[in-house]
């Protein structure tokens, strides 16, 4: 069988493994000789600022100094070892390539390898398993080191084999942030990636609640905030509280302006979902010292963009999102207040237009007496929520029922102003929106409620029920419209309000 050059044969599957230790440096079974010569550690060697031991990666490393790399280290000491070319190759291509390229080094009888001390005892034990296919040190910093080693010498069997006895340990703060730091190209391999997404699922569980454990997360290496960030289920009010601890977190780990921008451009912001944010949270971005201006600004006209699809084509967006990256980009988390779309005016009034979608699935968790609240907005000094409701039978209504209120909060003020609202849903056959209620209320600050216990007027079960008309493919789509009327507006607002009497007494 002729081979190509960079593959081998891969001897020693987990479906047939093959036990050839009797022959690992036993003379009659060998054809080649190994000289391995142990070199001084370097610096770079110690631990990094994570107290984690970095590796260098050495997959390039071995194979730019095959036979006897030339090191500026003085060799400690050298081991000569026995060992069949054939097993070797079958096992590693780095070895396959060496016995069979036709260089000076595939015709000798002895091969030089020169390695760090700290690496000695891994590679032996990754020369042993290439003949047994098992490993005799299982501790997780043994398995972590060997794993590292057969990754330069790309022995793939190994690494499955590292990874899976890795797996099967519990799972720790240490030991997570240990798997997290290994060289960023062997957690691209396949054989590995599930030991990096257990370790990032792990931190992710245990830092769900960020804002219960800030100062935690906030001490967190910069692998560790990355897996805790990546994670659909943070238990947070919004995506500006996710925003506001990576600036914390920033500034406190990278003091120095120009470091904690590279940061934050290279490796954080790609985890906030800004798409998800208000309108002037995203203000907050455009004039954010800690973020390159160009980048800001990319970053908001992309939201923006974002913002003003449909809503259903902003769901396709987010799926085709994240079936071509491992970063959930545009998917809602675990949101306390929901996501909302703002539309504002200044002029002839103050007005906002609020959108509000949720799907079928949480409307039927609010049962029996559950509420959803929207992340806020504002209007002139108003702080304003929406909240719907399944309102329980009492006062208002004998059975269960949809109800969607205004939730309002302000700055006591001896100016008051008169706001006129209407609450709206898009509406089967024809999919518009469609004005359920409209009111008007008088705001001078404090806190105040309005809105209507039955917003559809039918119960709860014909609200939730197969083929109702307020659900479009399983969303409810709410609208609410609020707009301030000054005193100039009185004949008017007085003419608008008789019209919703009529329309509230038809």
């Amino acid at each position: 069988m002729v081979m190509e050059s960079g593959s081998s044969p891969g001897v020693g599957s987990p479906q047939c493994p093959l036990d050839f230790s009797f022959g690992f440096n036993n003379v009659n079974f060998s054809d080649r000789i190994l000289k391995i010569e142990i070199m001084d550690d370097p610096p770079e060697s110690r631990p990094d600022r994570d107290g984690v031991l970095t590796h260098a990666n050495g997959r390039e490393a071995a194979q730019g100094n095959e036979a006897s790399p030339s090191m500026d280290h003085s060799v400690v000491r050298e081991r000569i070892i026995y060992f069949s070319s054939l097993i070797l190759a079958a096992h590693s291509p780095f070895f396959y390539k060496l016995f069979s390229n036709g260089m000076r080094e595939s015709t000798q009888q002895q091969v030089t390898l020169s390695v760090q001390a700290s690496d000695e005892a891994s590679l032996m034990d990754l020369l042993n398993f290439m003949y047994s296919n098992t490993l005799t040190r299982t501790t997780p910093r043994a398995l972590l080191d060997v794993l590292v080693i057969a990754d330069k010498f790309q022995v793939e069997a190994c690494l499955r084999y590292c990874s899976q006895l890795l797996l099967k340990l519990p799972m720790d703060y240490e030991s997570a942030l240990l798997y997290l730091n290994l060289p960023p190209i062997l957690l691209m391999s396949d054989s590995v990636q599930p030991l990096k997404d257990a370790a990032s699922e792990f931190l992710a569980a245990q830092f769900k609640d960020i804002g219960r454990f800030q100062e935690e997360v906030l001490n967190l290496p910069l692998v560790g905030i990355e897996a805790v960030l990546s994670s659909d289920d943070l238990q947070v009010a919004t995506e500006y509280d996710v925003y506001d601890i990576v600036l914390k977190w920033a500034r406190k780990h990278y003091p120095e302006m120009q470091e904690r921008r590279e940061v934050l451009k290279t490796r954080l912001l790609r985890l906030i979902r800004f798409p998800l944010m208000i309108s002037g949270y995203l203000q907050e971005v455009l004039t954010c010292n800690d973020i390159d201006p160009e980048l800001a600004s990319r970053i908001v006209l992309e939201s923006l963009f974002f913002k003003a699809k449909a809503s259903h084509r902003q769901r396709y967006l987010a799926v085709e999102r994240v079936n071509s990256t491992t970063c959930h980009y545009l998917v809602e988390r675990a949101y306390k207040f929901r996501p909302i779309q703002v539309v504002e005016f200044e002029l002839p009034y103050q007005q906002s237009i609020v959108y509000f979608d949720l799907k079928k699935e949480e409307c039927l968790r609010l049962f029996p007496s559950g509420q959803v609240h929207s992340q806020p907005f504002h209007l002139g000094r108003q702080q304003i929520y929406l909240t719907g409701q399944c309102i329980i039978p009492g006062q208002h209504y004998f059975v269960h029922s949809f109800g969607l209120f205004l939730f309002i909060d302000g700055p006591r003020s001896s100016a008051a102003c008169t706001v006129v609202y209407e609450l709206a849903s898009r509406t089967k056959p024809s999919d518009d929106f469609v004005t359920w209620w409209k009111g008007a209320y008088t705001f001078n600050g404090g806190k105040k409620t309005v809105g209507h216990y039955n917003m559809f007027g039918v119960p709860w079960t014909a609200f939730v029920a197969d083929g109702s008309p307020f659900f479009i493919n399983d969303i409810l789509h709410l609208r609410a419209e609020l707009t301030i009327k000054t005193e100039s507006d009185e004949d008017h607002l007085y003419g608008e309000l008789l019209s919703i009497l009529e329309d509230l007494d038809g």
